[in-house]
């Protein structure tokens, strides 16, 4: 498995565990990895990248968020792709409690993910 694949195999995972997150918490706007645009498998792989590099699940907030602003997105009280606003536009210290949870899941799941295909990797080498 190359970096690449071992990275959207991780990036799959991640947007998959904060799908069943969301829908754990009551937010249904969240779309399966296969229908997901490209604009969102990006900035998994973008969050994935940063995960096993070792940043926190707040460095991983702030790097979306810059992401995320440099694209156009702000502040809204919705999350709308056309008009590129999105609730969680704020500093990680202002997220609610449930939102800062999904980054340390996001961060968690990577890590294993990318620790799990390593091993699976070198013992198939």
């Amino acid at each position: 498995m190359t970096e690449d694949q071992k990275l959207e195999a991780c990036a799959r995972a991640t947007h998959e565990a904060n799908r069943a997150y969301c829908i754990a918490i009551g937010d249904l706007s969240q779309v399966p990895w296969d229908e997901a645009p490209e604009w969102q498998k990006s900035s998994a792989k973008i969050g994935v990248a940063g995960a096993i590099q070792g940043v926190t699940p707040e460095q991983s907030h702030e790097s979306w968020l810059r992401t995320k602003e440099a694209d156009g997105w702000r502040y809204g009280p919705v999350k709308d792709a056309e008009a590129k606003t999105h609730p969680c536009f704020v500093a990680y210290s202002d997220l609610p409690l449930a939102q800062r949870a999904k980054d340390d899941v996001f961060v968690t799941v990577a890590r294993v993910m990318w620790i799990a295909l390593s091993d699976v990797a070198g013992s198939t080498a």
